[in-house]
C-alpha cells in the first residue's frame, strides 16, 4: 500500500481529492503548446478529465453562491500549482462562459508568465504601487477569454505588499472585472503569503505531492487554515503512481 494512502484518507475526510497522475510531461506539454500557438493546451486526456472534475466540484456547486475566486497553494515548495492553475483555466474557459483571470501572486518564485512564454514585467506589484484600472495591468492570452495578471516588477520588499489594504481594494476590482479568478500562491509551509491571499478569495485548492508531502505537514497546514477561517474547497494529489482504491475514489 502506498505511503500516501493514509494521507489521502485523512485529507479525504474533509474535502474531495483530485488525482493528477504521472507522467509529469502532462504538465510540460503546457509550456510547449502555449509557446507555439497558444490556442489550446495539450493536456492529455487524463489530466483534462481530472481538471474537469475539479471545475465541476468547485464552480458548479449547487449552492446559493458558488465560488468565483480560488487560491491554489501547495504544501511543499516544489509543487506544480502554476501548471494546475493553467489546466483549470483552460478547462474552465472551455466548459463555462465568463472571463477568467490568472493572477500570479507568488512573489517568491513566479512561474505562470514563464509557462505562458511571457515576462513578469508590469503586473500585480505595479497595480499595488500605482493608479489605473486593474484591467490595464493584465494582458489577454490566446486562450479564449483568459487573462494573465503577472506578478509584475519584483524587489526584496514585494511580498510585504500582500499584507496591505491596497491588495484588498485591487482584489475587489478584479472581482468586478472578471467572472473567475485563479490565484497562484507560494508554499504554505514556508511563507504566510497564502494565508493573507486566502482571506481575499472564496477558498483554497490544496496541492500535495505524491511520495513527498508528509502527513504531519498536511495536517498542520489544515489546522492553520481552519484557524485563519480559510475554506479548503478541494485538493490535488500530483504525480501519483498508484491506483486509487475504489472505496476512496468514490469521494472524488
Amino acid at each position: 500500500m502506498s505511503k500516501n494512502f493514509e494521507l489521502m484518507q485523512q485529507i479525504g475526510r474533509d474535502f474531495g481529492v483530485t488525482s493528477v497522475p504521472r507522467p509529469s510531461q502532462e504538465f510540460s506539454k503546457v509550456h510547449e503548446k502555449v509557446r507555439t500557438n497558444g490556442t489550446r493546451l495539450d493536456l492529455g486526456q487524463v489530466a483534462r478529465e481530472e481538471c474537469l472534475k475539479l471545475v465541476q466540484r468547485i464552480f458548479l456547486r449547487q449552492t446559493e453562491k458558488a465560488p468565483r475566486a480560488i487560491l491554489f497553494a501547495g504544501i511543499d515548495q516544489a509543487t506544480v500549482c502554476s501548471q494546475i492553475c493553467l489546466l483549470v483555466a483552460d478547462t474552465l474557459s472551455s466548459t463555462m462562459s465568463g472571463s477568467v483571470c490568472l493572477v500570479e501572486a507568488n512573489f517568491r518564485s513566479p512561474s505562470l508568465p514563464g509557462l505562458l512564454g511571457t515576462t513578469n514585467h508590469y503586473g500585480l506589484t505595479d497595480a499595488l504601487l500605482h493608479e489605473g484600472p486593474i484591467r490595464s495591468f493584465a494582458r489577454p492570452l490566446e486562450m479564449e477569454n483568459v487573462w494573465l495578471l503577472s506578478c509584475g516588477s519584483l524587489t526584496t520588499d514585494s511580498p510585504d505588499l500582500l499584507n496591505g489594504d491596497r491588495l484588498r481594494v485591487r482584489f475587489e476590482e478584479l472581482r468586478n472585472e472578471f467572472d473567475y479568478l485563479l490565484v497562484d500562491a507560494p508554499s504554505l509551509t514556508r511563507y504566510a503569503d497564502a494565508t493573507a491571499l486566502g482571506r481575499l478569495t472564496d477558498g483554497l485548492v490544496l496541492v500535495l505531492e505524491a511520495n513527498s508531502t508528509r502527513k504531519e505537514a498536511a495536517l498542520r497546514v489544515m489546522e492553520n487554515l481552519r484557524a485563519a477561517q480559510i475554506q479548503v474547497l478541494g485538493a490535488v494529489l500530483n504525480k501519483r503512481t498508484f491506483p486509487i482504491p475504489e472505496k476512496l475514489y468514490h469521494r472524488l
